[in-house]
């Protein structure tokens, strides 16, 4: 196959493939005006904010429409969630127009900033949250997160720290907080430990293979007081490439919030339908028979999700960076996010076929995922101009 690939064959071959179309006007309106006020569960976001919020929260990762941000609004949630780098900041573009004239304390805005130890970073850190306030067009956020830090150093990197100390004085965030994908009991913990964090922003969902440590680690985040957000509670949004097998919604957000200690959760719903299904499984936890059925066939299934356990780092015998690959297939096939998924494929500077001249996989994923197989899909986008994702 050649290594060029036009908009068209890219269209196949991309999660953005297949039977999408566009609603027409008055089709839009007529799901939205099913979207009503909700009498959602609420609880409060840890004792070190005080916050009381809805169950539910809107991840706004992958939504490019207003008039769903609108209705999540309208239904009663409070919670928008962002990040500095989504959508190439137009992500946050978005959310400072809609918001634009509603009166702030009738909603909660919290961004994320990626950063490292490096020389530097702090500056970076700051200068990246200036440009996200100018989006926003906000003179604060309410939660400002340190994305994905990679390990207990990048949770306790005091010139990040110092940054966040400062921007809490000058009243530019409200509370400070760490996202974490991957190691999350480690990284938990190390927030625990640190004092200095508000808020932890954390993968959880029926399909990880880890909750006899992750749990308890939640656990003694809550009891600290710290406030507990679950992302990726969809576990990747399909159990397949095709998108023919959908994660069971309702069954795996209830799943999450039947945990206490998760305080509210932001699935990434980018339609109405979608938004009007976690709506109606946040006003009633309680399973069904079918969800029940769902979660115990499910979690022996290798879905699109990637754990972020890292475990397969080190087993491929050319050392191919197999983690951020995996991330990247969950992006472009589990959440049709084929700019992300490229984004991510691109920093890791691949080159030519990956897999090629490897006759069988090292690779042993604790998920299940054929490596091999998945590793050739993603690295095709390495070949698509990004003009094609925009």
């Amino acid at each position: 196959m050649s290594n060029q690939v036009n908009r068209r064959n890219f269209l196949k071959m991309s999660a953005a493939a297949g039977a999408a179309f566009a609603l027409a006007p008055s089709d839009m309106q007529a799901k939205e005006s099913k979207i009503s006020q909700t009498n959602m569960p609420k609880r409060m976001l840890g004792k070190r904010t005080g916050i009381v919020v809805p169950i539910l929260s809107m991840g706004v990762m992958n939504a490019d429409n207003p008039s769903v941000v609108r209705a999540a609004y309208n239904s009663g949630i409070t919670h928008f969630d962002t990040a500095n780098g989504y959508q190439g900041g137009r992500n946050e573009e978005m959310l400072g127009e809609f918001f634009a004239d509603k009166p702030r304390d009738s909603f909660i805005i919290a961004t994320k900033v990626r950063t490292s130890t490096a020389e530097g970073a702090a500056q970076q850190f700051l200068e990246s949250f200036e440009t996200s306030m100018k989006r926003l067009r906000m003179s604060y956020v309410d939660i400002f997160y340190v994305h994905m830090p990679a390990n207990a150093e990048s949770v306790n990197f005091a010139p990040v720290l110092e940054v966040l100390e400062k921007l809490k004085k000058d009243g530019r965030i409200k509370y400070s907080g760490l996202s974490t994908h991957s190691n999350e009991p480690q990284i938990i913990d190390a927030a625990v430990a640190n004092g200095n964090y508000d808020v932890i922003l954390t993968s959880y969902n029926y399909n990880q293979k880890h909750h006899a440590e992750l749990n308890p680690a939640i656990e003694r985040a809550a009891k600290a007081g710290l406030g507990i957000v679950a992302m990726k509670t969809m576990a990747g949004g399909f159990l397949d490439k095709e998108r023919t097998q959908k994660v069971n919604t309702s069954a795996a957000l209830k799943w999450a919030l039947q945990n206490e200690n998760i305080h509210t959760a932001i699935p990434g719903f980018t339609s109405f339908d979608m938004l009007e299904e976690s709506l109606n499984a946040a006003s009633n936890l309680t399973f069904t028979d079918e969800e029940k059925k769902y979660l115990t066939a499910a979690t022996s299934v290798a879905s699109l999700y990637c754990q972020g356990c890292e475990l397969c780092q080190g087993q491929c015998v050319k050392g191919l960076p197999i983690a951020p690959m995996m991330r990247a297939y969950m992006y472009n096939y589990g959440y049709k996010n084929p700019a992300l998924a490229k984004s991510t494929i691109d920093d890791l500077a691949l080159t030519g076929d990956p897999c090629s001249n490897c006759t069988t996989c090292s690779v042993q994923c604790i998920s299940g995922f054929q490596v091999a197989q998945r590793v050739k899909d993603i690295a095709r986008l390495q070949h698509v101009p990004k003009e094609f994702l925009a």
